[in-house]
């Protein structure tokens, strides 16, 4: 288990790091609203002029219908030279404007340079609103009283259209709009007259209201490209942490792949002289050629066998462990009596509590059915709860061994002992692989803290529960849960087909 110092580091690490990346951002924010040329973003000015040359590309058409239409309408009242030229004067401009557009379009972004593609564009527009501003020369080839109104519709009309194609570029906006604006109310003010008056307080006013409206669709657009922003770097983010957990992961199962050969070989090459060593030390604990002279040299051959023994067990427990957790550890499932194996593992570690002073009282259920699993992975659960307590159960103490149906109509294993308990905070220690207690560390009769892992990993894939019950100076009871899927009783007849051959011979 970390401790909290090492936990209070891995904060302290993170919050560094979360500092320093809030701070790179601000500066980032701020150089990229000093190099911008709009005052928003560097990194926005590509997106607003992409738009504004897509939207006056996809708006080309319909101004130049409706520069044709006021046209027409126009020379109602003026010579029809005159409107022609103003029209064509008109289209001209916006024709320079679409073919920038098209230039910007197939630019390349890398060689994007902000200040002089906005520098384009205002010129053009400004050449634009001017040619738009010849309406006023209107009045000096028809009559001024009759040809104000449609002077001032065709203003509305101008400016309103191109307010709202050009509104991802406020300057724009500005020289295209203000010159047609400007030059037709001096106009209107100039020839005088009340209605004349009004018009051009209504013009201007028109014009305050779409630039006002084309700044509120800038905003808009500005925030949408914002929000879009903040998404794909979230997006990156998310890439970038997706790449770094599958990198993480690779190494992982890396590292994991190296533990499994690493255990592997020292199984290996550790078992061999182990079982010598066990072997040698049996043999010379049990004098079969011959008795010792000196009589310590037999209780030092007994312990070199328990101290080989031991030995033996812990790396059978760890290459267990290492093959669960890699999903190699297969079950070899048959149909077994659960009493029996318990009968077998309480007769295996009788003499073990029977020289501790400890009682051992196994009790059964009634009628209870065989069960579906596997054996040896079951006695491993078994012999590890009863070794672990009488390992921690104090002389002329007790321990009941349990095997009955659960509630909802499995079977469990109960070993219950009344030693000093564990304390609470501790019970998570316990359960975690090579945790042990503090009564563990205390001990002289410690383990690797290997078993009950073990045990719930077993559980798990047996498809059971694993719980531990335990309060200090109360004792300890841990409880094994078979499901009841794999009770006999629970589980539903295999009907046998016959063979079709002997189907066919019974027809015959």
């Amino acid at each position: 288990m970390p401790s909290w110092a090492t936990i209070d580091a891995d904060v302290r690490s993170l919050m560094g790091r979360d500092t320093k990346r809030n701070a790179q951002k601000t500066v980032l924010d701020a150089r990229q609203r000093l190099t911008s040329s709009s005052g928003t973003r560097a990194a926005f000015d590509f997106e607003l002029l992409h738009d504004y040359a897509s939207a006056r590309l996809a708006a080309a058409l319909p101004m130049a219908a409706i520069v044709v239409i006021l046209s027409f309408v126009s020379s109602f009242w003026v010579p029809p030279l005159f409107a022609t030229l103003w029209a064509g004067t008109v289209l001209l401009s916006l024709l320079v404007i679409v073919l920038v557009a098209r230039r910007f379009k197939a630019s390349d972004p890398a060689k994007f340079n902000a200040g002089q593609w906005t520098a384009s564009f205002v010129a053009c527009e400004t050449v634009y609103g001017l040619a738009w501003s010849l309406l006023a020369l209107f009045t000096l080839v028809a009559s001024p009283e009759s040809l104000t109104p449609v002077m001032f519709a065709m203003v509305l009309v101008s400016v309103a259209a191109n307010a709202v194609a050009t509104h991802t570029l406020p300057p724009a906006t500005l020289m295209s709009t203000l010159p047609v604006t400007l030059t037709v109310s001096i106009n209107l003010i100039a020839l005088g007259g009340t209605l004349n008056f009004m018009l051009a307080a209504v013009a201007v006013c028109g014009e305050v209201f779409f630039v006002y409206l084309a700044r509120q669709l800038h905003a808009s657009e500005l925030e949408t490209v914002t929000h879009q922003a903040e998404k794909d770097t979230l997006i990156g983010e998310l890439e970038e942490a997706r790449h770094m957990s599958d990198e993480a992961r690779r190494h992982a199962e890396q590292a994991n792949i190296a533990k499994s050969q690493f255990l592997a070989t020292m199984s290996h090459e550790l078992r061999t002289p182990l079982n010598a060593i066990i072997g040698f030390s049996e043999v010379l604990q049990s004098e079969l050629l011959g008795p010792h002279q000196v009589p310590q040299y037999k209780e030092y051959a007994g312990d070199i066998h328990a101290s080989g023994q031991h030995l033996l067990n812990l790396i059978n427990e760890l290459l267990d462990l290492s093959r669960i957790e890699a999903g190699k550890y297969e079950l070899n499932e048959e149909i077994v009596s659960l009493v029996d194996i318990a009968a077998d593992c309480r007769r295996m570690m009788e003499l073990r509590a029977k020289a501790k002073g400890i009682e051992l009282v196994f009790n059964v259920g009634n009628n209870l059915p065989r069960l579906w699993g596997d054996e040896r992975a079951i006695r491993q659960v078994i012999l590890n709860l009863l070794s672990n307590a009488i390992k921690f159960t104090p002389q002329n103490g007790k321990i009941t061994l349990v095997v009955t149906r659960s509630g909802d109509g499995g079977q469990l294993i109960s070993v219950k002992d009344n030693g000093p308990g564990i304390p609470e905070d501790e019970i998570a220690t316990v359960l975690s692989s090579f945790g042990q207690g503090s009564l563990a560390q205390k001990t002289a009769e410690q383990g690797a803290g290997l078993g009950l892992p073990i045990v719930q990993k077993i559980m798990e894939l047996h498809q059971g529960r694993f719980d531990l019950f335990s309060k200090v100076r109360f004792g300890t009871e841990v409880i094994a849960t078979f499901p009841r899927a794999r009770v006999m009783d629970a589980l539903a007849p295999v009907v046998q087909k016959k063979d079709r051959l002997q189907i066919y011979s019974e027809a015959g």
